[in-house]
């Protein structure tokens, strides 16, 4: 397991213990954590506070920019539609991501935003890594819901 999935599993799990669904993210600059973050919607009211998008503000406002084609993001959970655009206009170089989402997921199910041809930016893309951990996080966590 890399050690920067394993710094956004931690994020994930934090999230899960303010009661925000678990998913966590790091950016990663030059081999270095720049920015993490898990989930923050229920707290911060915020349907668009998903942990990729608050990683991405952190980043540009640390590196003080609005592109990021030096950074790899790392996330426990693909990325929606809403997230794979941020990740786009954000410039990502490389997205790594553990389990996939079926339902809600836009890189390799749903919609595909990287393969539609108006897509301006596609990061290089690796599935799976830490699948199984990421999995069992929101697994756990969604059967204390039902």
């Amino acid at each position: 397991m890399s050690k920067f999935m394993q710094e956004a599993l931690q994020e994930a799990e934090l999230a899960g213990s303010r009661g925000e669904v678990p998913i966590g993210a790091v950016i990663v600059h030059q081999g270095t954590i720049l920015a993490r973050a898990g989930n923050r919607t229920l707290e911060l009211n915020d349907p668009t506070a998903h942990a990729e998008i608050l990683v991405i503000r952190q980043a540009c406002e640390t590196l003080a920019t609005q592109r990021l084609p030096e950074c790899d993001l790392y996330v426990t959970l693909e990325p929606c539609a809403m997230c794979s655009a941020a990740i786009s206009f954000a410039r990502i170089r490389r997205l790594y991501f553990g389990a996939e989402d079926t339902k809600g997921g836009a890189v390799e199910n749903g919609v595909r935003f990287f393969a539609d041809p108006t897509c301006h930016h596609v990061p290089d893309v690796y599935s799976g890594m830490s699948a199984i951990e990421s999995a069992r996080l929101l697994q756990a966590f969604f059967s204390t819901k039902r």
